[in-house]
C-alpha cells in the first residue's frame, strides 16, 4: 500500500512538472507570437487575411455539406417511398384473405409473403432506392391481443413509428440501431396494408451506409480543398503584402542609415507607382536636409573658427594691456584715490576678461573635438578637497559654510584630475554663489560601476524648465541679480562638455526657495558603461509641494556655525 501510494505520489509530482512546462512554453510562444504581432505588419495581414478566410471557407463548406446531405437524403426518401409503396401492393395481393387463421399459419404466409417482396425487388431494374430489409407485422394476433406476429427484424422499428402505420398512415424515420456494438443508420418506411381480415404492417429498412459513405467523403474533400485554400491564400496575402512592405523597410533602414550619419543614403526608385513617388519624396527631403546640414556644418565651423581666432589675436593684446596695467597697479600708491580705484577696476576686469578668453579657447576646442582626455586611475576624493580649498576664500566672503562629505571606501576611478577638479570648481563657485548665505554640501559616493560628486545648496534654487537651461552657454536665470564670482557664463557649459568627454553625465535639479543640486556621474573604466548613479537626484532631502514649519527648515538649513561646530567623523568643513 505505501508503495502504492509512493508511485502516485511520482506521477503526481510528473504531472506537475510536465504541465508547468507546457504553461511555461504556451507562455513563451505567445510572448513571442505578441512580439511578432506588434512588429510585423506582413504577418499582422497574413494572419488576419488568414482568419478571416478561414471563417469564410468554414461557413461555405458547412452550407455545402448540409446542400449535398439534404440533396441526397431527399432522392433517398423519395425513391424509398416509391418502392414502399410498389412492394405493399404486392404484398397485400399475396396476404388476400388473410384472417382467422392461427399464429403459426399467419407467420407462414407472411414468410412466404417476405420471399415474394424480396424475389420481386431483386429482378425490379433502376431502382434508386438501394438495398433494404423488409419487415411484415400483424398487430393483435397470437396469444395475447399485445403479442404481435411478425417476420424480418421487426425489434429495430421504433417505438413511435409502429403507432403512425398502425394508424394506417404512411411514414418514415430516420433511425439508428446498435447490433452487437455496431451501429447502423436506416431509412424507415412504413405503410399499412389494406386486407379483408385483420391489418397488416410493411416495413422497409433502407441502410444509409452508402450515403453516409458519400457524405464523409463529401467532408473529407471539402477539408482538404479549405485547407489547400486557405494555404494558398496565405502564400498569395504574404507575397501581395510583402511587395508593399518591402520598400517600407528599405525606406526604414534608409532613414535608419541617414538618422545615424550617412546622408548620402537614398531610396532606389522603381517604377511610377505610388511607392515609387514615396521613394522620390524621401529622396528630396533628404537632400534637402544634407544640404541644411552641411550649411549648419560649415556656419558652425567658421563660428567656431572665428572664436578660436579671435581669441588667439586677443592673446597679444591683452598681454600688453596685462604688462601696462601691472605696473599701473603696482604704482597705485603714487596715485590720487579716484586713480587708484580705476586702476584696481581695471586689474579685476582684465582679469576677468582673460578668463573669459581662457573659457572661449577651451569651448572653441571641444567643439572642434580636438580635445583629449588624459585619464589615468585615481581616487577622486583628494580631487574633492582640492576644489573645496580653492573655493574657501568665496566661500568666507559670501557667509557660506561648504561641507564636505566622503566615502570612507576608496573612490578610485579613470578620469582626468584636471578636468573633474574644474567641473568642481565650477559647480561649487556657482553653488555659493547662489546660496545666500546658507551652506553648501558637496558628496562624493561610489558603487562598483561609477562614482558620483553632488553640490547641493539650499538657496534660491531653480525654476520649472532651468535645469535643462543652465548648461547652456551665457545663460543666467536672473540677469538683473548681483553676481560675487563675476563668472564668464560658461563654466557650467565647458563642465558639460568635461562630463562627456568622460563618458558620464552633468545634471541638475532646483526648485524655488529650497536650493539646488548638480550631480556628476562618471564610470569607473573608460568605455564601461554606468549601471546606476550610488547619488539620487533630486537629493533624499528635495522638498517638492510641502509647507515646512520654521524648526524643520531650520533642522534643514542649519546655521554655518551649528554645522562647524560638530561636522562628524567623515565630514570636513571649509568655513568663513
Amino acid at each position: 500500500m505505501t508503495g502504492f501510494a509512493g508511485r502516485l505520489r511520482a506521477a503526481a509530482r510528473a504531472a506537475a512538472r510536465l504541465s508547468a512546462r507546457g504553461v511555461v512554453f504556451a507562455r513563451r510562444r505567445a510572448v513571442a507570437f505578441n512580439e511578432l504581432w506588434k512588429h510585423s505588419l506582413q504577418f499582422r495581414v497574413t494572419i488576419s487575411t488568414l482568419a478571416l478566410s478561414s471563417a469564410v471557407v468554414f461557413v461555405l463548406g458547412m452550407v455545402l455539406q448540409n446542400q449535398i446531405t439534404e440533396r441526397l437524403l431527399d432522392t433517398k426518401r423519395r425513391a424509398a417511398v416509391e418502392q414502399t409503396q410498389a412492394l405493399a401492393d404486392t404484398a397485400a395481393r399475396e396476404l388476400v384473405g388473410v384472417g382467422g387463421e392461427s399464429a403459426d399459419a399467419l407467420h407462414t404466409r407472411l414468410q412466404n409473403a417476405l420471399k415474394k417482396i424480396s424475389t420481386t425487388s431483386s429482378s425490379r431494374a433502376g431502382s434508386t432506392a438501394g438495398t433494404f430489409e423488409p419487415v411484415l407485422a400483424s398487430v393483435g394476433r397470437g396469444q395475447s391481443d399485445t403479442d404481435p406476429v411478425y417476420v424480418g427484424p421487426f425489434n429495430s422499428v421504433p417505438e413511435r413509428l409502429r403507432q403512425f402505420v398502425e394508424a394506417d398512415h404512411l411514414a418514415r424515420l430516420e433511425h439508428t440501431v446498435d447490433e452487437n456494438g455496431v451501429r447502423t443508420t436506416y431509412l424507415i418506411v412504413g405503410t399499412p396494408l389494406a386486407t379483408a381480415a385483420s391489418p397488416l404492417q410493411l416495413y422497409l429498412l433502407f441502410p444509409l451506409t452508402s450515403e453516409q459513405t458519400t457524405v464523409s467523403t463529401v467532408q473529407n474533400t471539402l477539408f482538404v480543398a479549405g485547407i489547400v485554400l486557405l494555404l494558398l491564400l496565405a502564400g498569395i496575402t504574404n507575397l501581395v503584402v510583402r511587395q508593399v512592405v518591402r520598400p517600407v523597410r528599405q525606406a526604414v533602414a534608409a532613414a535608419e542609415q541617414f538618422a545615424g550619419g550617412d546622408l548620402d543614403q537614398r531610396l532606389a526608385v522603381v517604377g511610377e507607382d505610388d511607392l515609387a513617388k514615396l521613394a522620390v519624396s524621401y529622396n528630396s527631403m533628404a537632400a534637402s536636409i544634407q544640404n541644411q546640414i552641411r550649411q549648419l556644418e560649415e556656419f558652425g565651423g567658421l563660428q567656431r573658427r572665428f572664436t578660436s581666432d579671435v581669441s588667439h589675436e586677443l592673446r597679444t593684446p591683452l598681454t600688453t594691456v596685462r604688462m601696462a596695467a601691472d605696473v599701473l597697479h603696482a604704482s597705485r600708491e603714487q596715485f590720487p584715490p579716484g586713480l587708484a580705484r580705476s586702476t584696481e577696476l581695471l586689474v579685476d576686469e582684465l582679469d576677468r576678461f582673460e578668463a573669459l578668453l581662457g573659457d572661449l579657447l577651451e569651448i572653441s576646442r571641444l567643439d572642434a573635438g580636438v580635445e583629449e582626455l588624459s585619464a589615468e586611475y585615481i581616487d577622486v576624493r583628494p580631487i574633492a578637497t582640492r576644489a573645496v580649498e580653492q573655493v574657501r576664500v568665496l566661500a568666507g566672503t559670501a557667509g557660506s559654510a561648504v561641507e564636505l562629505v566622503l566615502p570612507d571606501e576608496d573612490a578610485s576611478a579613470e578620469v582626468d584630475a584636471r578636468r573633474i577638479e574644474r567641473i568642481l570648481r565650477n559647480l561649487l563657485a556657482n553653488a555659493v554663489d547662489h546660496s545666500e548665505g546658507k551652506p553648501v554640501v558637496l558628496t562624493v559616493a561610489v558603487n562598483e560601476s561609477a562614482v558620483a560628486i553632488t553640490v547641493r545648496d539650499y538657496g534660491v534654487g531653480l525654476r520649472a524648465g532651468e535645469a535643462e537651461l543652465v548648461f547652456n552657454r551665457f545663460w543666467r536665470a536672473d540677469p538683473s541679480r548681483n553676481r560675487r564670482t563675476g563668472g564668464t557664463g560658461l563654466g557650467l557649459a565647458i563642465s558639460q562638455e568635461d562630463a562627456r568627454l568622460h563618458g558620464g553625465v552633468l545634471d541638475a535639479w532646483g526648485e524655488p526657495g529650497h536650493g539646488a543640486c548638480f550631480r556628476l556621474v562618471v564610470p569607473r573604466r573608460q568605455g564601461v558603461p554606468i549601471a546606476d548613479s550610488p547619488l539620487v537626484l533630486p537629493p533624499p532631502d528635495a522638498v517638492s509641494e510641502i509647507t515646512l514649519s520654521p524648526s524643520s527648515v531650520a533642522e534643514l538649513h542649519p546655521a554655518p556655525e551649528a554645522i562647524l561646530a560638530d561636522p562628524g567623523p567623515d565630514r570636513e568643513e571649509v568655513g568663513q
